[in-house]
């Protein structure tokens, strides 16, 4: 019997930060039907998959604002078809293309979960994804987002490494690593705890809780 797929759309754009959706991706993928899994990996695995597939609005290789060159796998408004999850990374003075803003708009209401990572928060809320939720965001960038964004209704979480909307389809994570922790919450919850325990064993990965945040006092926001 053929496993079910659930597909993911990582939304790559000029300048955007790496680790933001290489962090996630590489806990992620570990459920990629492509991977050959090594038996601990193998053994009470999910019955699901995750397919992954990296878009831009052309398919020229994608320059972050750090580390090589990324080769989409195909354009926005070529990916029609709906996914499952979506992955938005962010970057410094975050803009991507209007491509990009009308993918993940036009994906928002059919996906089963949305993910953002450091300013990706700040593209959701551009777009109104936001409004009626709680999220956070880079905490050295959190003010900034939160001025631009004073009059929609969002909840900014000053102390969060990571935060979920109540109805648990929307992901935020703070600062670039924190998208790694969030990733973590994220397979504890479509895969159980136990099974993502074993996946960041694997990696020897890490991870911190909603509210372990460090770095909010740092930056002055409590």
């Amino acid at each position: 019997m053929s496993q079910a797929s659930l597909t993911v759309a990582v939304c790559l754009f000029p300048r955007v930060t790496t680790t933001d959706y290489q962090g996630p991706v590489e806990l992620l993928g570990l459920l990629s039907a492509q991977k050959v899994k090594p038996p601990i990996l193998a053994k009470n695995a999910p019955n699901f998959t995750i397919d992954i597939t990296y878009l831009s609005h052309t398919l020229e290789p994608v320059q972050p604002i750090v580390g090589p060159r990324v080769q989409p796998d195909r354009t926005y408004d070529d990916a029609q078809e709906q996914f499952d999850i979506i992955l938005v990374p962010g970057g410094p003075m975050v803009n991507p293309p209007s491509a990009c803003n009308d993918f993940i708009k036009r994906q928002s209401p059919g996906a089963k979960y949305i993910l953002s990572v450091c300013t990706g928060s700040l593209v959701l809320a551009r777009l109104g994804l936001l409004n009626g939720h709680s999220a956070t965001t880079n905490k050295s960038a959190f003010r900034a987002v939160q001025a631009e964004t004073k009059d929609l209704p969002i909840t900014w979480v000053e102390k969060a490494r990571w935060v979920v909307s109540e109805d648990k389809k929307i992901w935020t994570a703070s600062g670039i690593t924190a998208g790694m922790d969030m990733a973590g919450g994220f397979l504890d919850h479509i895969a159980g705890k136990e099974y993502g325990l074993v996946c960041r064993s694997f990696l020897e990965m890490s991870v911190k809780n909603e509210g372990d945040d460090e770095f909010a006092a740092y930056h002055g926001l409590v």
